[in-house]
């Protein structure tokens, strides 16, 4: 299918005569007025270049440089290309969380795309929340879109050691609180530890959502892995522009490619990994606004079959940098098509393509950084789905970032209300915390939080790190980074502030973990928990106006995605005015 030129959406603004209408007439004209010819722009496709670049952004920072090679790419293909600045979230800097923003991310990029005269969308991000929120918006606004990923910085150096973002900045704090190393050390790690432009280079949250984009075939083959300052990121941001407007005369719309294969590839993707506990709130957001039904049980059973094949921090030894030099997340793909049932390959991409054709006989280069099936790092992906009576609506655990004999483990519960008690109180030696003790810390989730912060790694006791002890069973309705470890329950749901069974737990009563049974349990009895119950009272709400009452009030739960439900709507929406009049 080619669509004609009175066909493209930006026709029903500009129309096809200067006589068209008046609307019509104004539009044109004010296209005049930003210096822009006739013959620049009339019948072209329009493409909207959705930037998220800000000089409080170091993930995007060098963004503003690549929409200019994505503008050349559009204009060598016959395309108009026209820059909109849309909201930045910053995981280094934005307060209380940017989760709490990604929705509103997703909102604006939607209400960009339809209420402008776009045909087209290039979507470029990175940073954690940024890769959700943008594909969430593109796939409601429903027109032509490809993504182009910010990258991953280079790898830290310290001291002679190559160091990752986040991963081994927790260790080193750790290491900080034991009295191990002091402020000279802390010094030359911060000018280390993050050297470039791109989002964090080991496999948190960024690194496992731009690849889980590539997998669901919405940016160019191989584009997720190249570090932001490689050449090779300049030609393939240009090369993404050049396919856009192929796309637009094609109708290539999200919806042709968001398919529930497509997102069962991702999730595979994701856990042959090792990535991120925080894709299975935002892969569920993404499928539903796409239509399709995720669950946290799909998850689940996928992981039990594919194997976890990319060896990188924070839960192995390697680096991006590492893995793209390794042959990228193409090569692991195509390693992983090699277990029989694990991908789609005859599904359609944004190059117009079958998914297995992008994969085919892609090189390994460094066969530690990228195993195959038959040395794979784990015969199952590393993250479980745990239910019990705790969490009824389900909870997350990364389990190959643990220490391997606290996957079965029941122990008394140190309760902690809020994030700042616990910061308050956590090496009060009064607490009696010992290596055995479950932490627990409440109301930080989607609403309690606000916005479910990264609480999940809960610290360690100052005086338990002195004596070695690196990992406890900890347990929240908060989210954790991805570029963090430990035996961290997550996403408990539903969550404490609206009455989840994790509001009912008091200090001592016993937790059970058992991770191979898939189980996270509160040992009191029924009529315990009744009482309990009868006797809470509901917090009240953290916000009086302005958006973050709109959050509170619409946002869901983390097993539903952690959307707005009036944006999760299957409800079709008029584009505004249809024709040019």
């Amino acid at each position: 299918m080619t669509k004609a030129p009175e066909e493209l959406r930006s026709f029903r603004w500009f129309g096809g005569a200067r006589t068209s209408g008046q609307r019509a007439f104004g539009h044109r004209s004010r296209m005049r007025q930003l210096g822009v010819e006739p013959a620049e722009h009339l019948g072209k496709p329009l493409i909207a270049i959705l930037n998220t670049w800000s000089e409080m952004n170091p993930c995007h920072m060098h963004l503003r440089e690549r929409a200019e090679q994505v503008k050349r790419g559009v204009l060598e293909a016959g395309g108009f290309p026209v820059e909109f600045p849309v909201a930045t979230l910053s995981e280094s800097f934005q307060k209380p969380t940017p989760m709490m923003y990604r929705n509103l991310l997703a909102m604006d990029a939607e209400e960009i795309l339809r209420s402008y005269p776009a045909d087209g969308a290039v979507l470029m991000g990175g940073c954690d929340k940024t890769t959700p929120a943008l594909l969430m918006g593109a796939a409601s606004a429903g027109i032509p879109a490809i993504y182009v990923t910010a990258g991953p910085m280079l790898s830290g150096h310290y001291r002679g050691q190559r160091v990752g973002s986040g991963t081994d900045m927790w260790k080193f704090w750790d290491d900080a609180r034991a009295g191990l190393i002091g402020d000279c050390e802390l010094a030359d790690l911060e000018c280390g530890i993050a050297r470039s432009p791109g989002h964090c280079m080991t496999m948190g949250t960024a690194s496992t959502m731009t690849s889980a984009a590539e997998a669901l075939g919405m940016t160019l083959p191989g584009m997720a892995s190249i570090p932001a300052v490689d050449s090779a990121h300049y030609r393939m941001a240009a090369a993404s522009g050049r396919r856009i407007v192929d796309m637009v005369w094609a109708d290539l719309t999200p919806d042709k490619i968001l398919t529930r294969e497509a997102f069962e590839d991702a999730i595979a993707a994701v856990l042959a990994l090792g990535g991120s506990t925080n894709a299975f709130i935002h892969l569920i957001a993404m499928a539903g606004r796409a239509g399709v039904d995720l669950s946290l049980d799909d998850f689940d059973g996928i992981s039990r079959r594919i194997p976890w094949l990319a060896n990188i921090k924070p839960s192995g030894t390697y680096l991006m940098e590492d893995f793209y030099y390794a042959g990228g997340l193409r090569a692991l793909l195509g390693q992983l098509a090699k277990v029989p049932g694990a991908l789609h390959l005859d599904r359609l991409t944004v190059t117009g393509r079958a998914f297995g054709e992008q994969i085919a006989d892609v090189p390994v280069y460094n066969e530690d950084v990228i195993r195959s099936p038959e040395t794979a790092l784990s015969a199952e992906g590393g993250v479980a789905v745990l239910r019990g009576n705790l969490a009824p609506d389900g909870a997350v655990i990364k389990h190959i970032a643990a220490e391997q004999h606290l996957l079965k483990h029941t122990g008394p519960a140190v309760v902690f209300d809020s994030y700042a008690q616990m910061q308050e109180s956590i090496n009060d030696p009064a607490l009696n915390v010992t290596p055995d003790s479950v932490l627990v810390l409440r109301n930080a989730g989607p609403k309690g939080g606000p916005g479910m912060p990264e609480y999940g790694m809960l610290p360690i006791p100052d005086y338990l790190l002195a004596q070695g002890v690196r990992d406890m069973v900890r347990i929240s309705d908060a989210r954790m980074s991805g570029t963090s470890y430990g035996a961290c329950v997550l996403h408990v749901a539903p969550e404490a502030f609206i009455g989840g069974p994790l509001a009912l737990v008091h200090t001592g009563d016993l937790i059970s973990l058992d991770v191979p049974a898939r189980t996270l349990s509160l040992d009191i009895s029924e009529r315990t928990v009744a009482e309990r119950q009868a006797t809470w009272h509901a917090p009240e709400p953290k916000f009086a106006r302005g958006y973050g009452a709109l959050y509170s009030e619409h946002i869901t739960q983390a097993n539903e995605g952690c959307d707005f439900g009036f944006l999760a709507k299957r409800a079709p929406t008029p584009d505004p005015e249809p024709n040019p009049q």
